[in-house]
């Protein structure tokens, strides 16, 4: 593994948050690939491209990438080896073998120049300790005019998400953070294209996009996972044991309208940014 300079992220990410992404790939997943079409169309990856998914967690956006270039290769770069483990082992069961996986920090990992032709991320580009010095090393990477496509959250106001995590305000604190930081540190496009002009990308674009997301096959199901996620957990735990119990049950209040044979289904918003190297 090469150096880390976010040695904050990759402590979380190596640590429960990381286990439970890993061990929850699939609830993960099926939470955010109702965006995997966005994010594919945008990317336009050719049979013969080269692709670098950006915090690729489990891999399931990396081992997509490679079955769209058969003829290229697709790598995955993350901080968290628990993710990691379970991104390799999806590739190996699914036969992906055009596919290669790293563990590492963007902001410094030793990519090469005008490596690839495309890079990508699924909501993964948020939590960089300096992102200009991350995304200009994405670029570096990129081969000239290379493809820079990502998602990532918009503010939550006005969403779905943002009408459950507002039932547990008068218990916890917003387990996303203001906005502005961590999952939400490009909520306002404007930032993200300001970042990327200093990063030194080109025709930066940012469009918003919605999905459906699944966070459970019943309320109950889609309570409990949501209160074992990392900052929710933690608040949690932060609470006293009245708040914590008025918390979960306002969860489960706040996800009752959404819930239908499909399962608990969130219509999810998001900013899907587009540059070029």
């Amino acid at each position: 593994m090469s150096g880390i300079v976010n040695t904050a992220q990759s402590e979380a990410w190596n640590g429960y948050e990381g286990r439970h992404w890993a061990e929850h790939d699939g609830r993960y997943d099926a939470v955010n690939s109702g965006f995997n079409d966005f994010l594919f169309d945008a990317a336009g990856i050719g049979e013969r491209d080269r692709v670098l998914d950006i915090g690729c967690g489990n891999g399931q956006v990396t081992r997509l990438a490679a079955v769209r270039a058969p003829l290229g290769d697709a790598t995955g770069i993350d901080l968290s080896a628990p993710m990691l483990a379970t991104a390799r082992a999806r590739a190996e069961a699914e036969g992906v073998a055009n596919v290669r996986f790293e563990q590492g920090d963007v902001q410094v990992f030793p990519f090469g120049e005008g490596v690839f032709d495309v890079a990508l991320s699924r909501f993964a580009v948020t939590f960089f300790a300096d992102p200009v010095a991350a995304f200009a090393n994405v670029r570096r990477a990129l081969k000239p005019g290379g493809r820079l496509a990502f998602l990532c959250m918009t503010a939550l106001a006005g969403t779905d998400l943002g009408t459950v995590f507002g039932a547990l305000a008068p218990f916890l604190p917003t387990p996303t953070g203001e906005d502005g930081t961590g999952p939400t540190a490009f909520a306002d496009p404007g930032r993200a294209r300001s970042v990327l002009t200093d990063a030194g990308f080109l025709d930066v674009t940012a469009t918003r996009v919605e999905a459906d997301q699944v966070w459970g096959s019943d309320v109950a199901d889609a309570a409990g996972f949501i209160a074992d996620w990392g900052p929710v957990k933690y608040h949690l735990g932060q609470a006293g044991e009245e708040a914590a119990n008025g918390a979960r049950e306002a969860l489960s209040a706040a996800l009752q309208p959404f819930d239908g044979p499909g399962g608990v289904r969130l219509r999810g918003a998001a900013w899907l940014v587009r540059a070029k190297s």
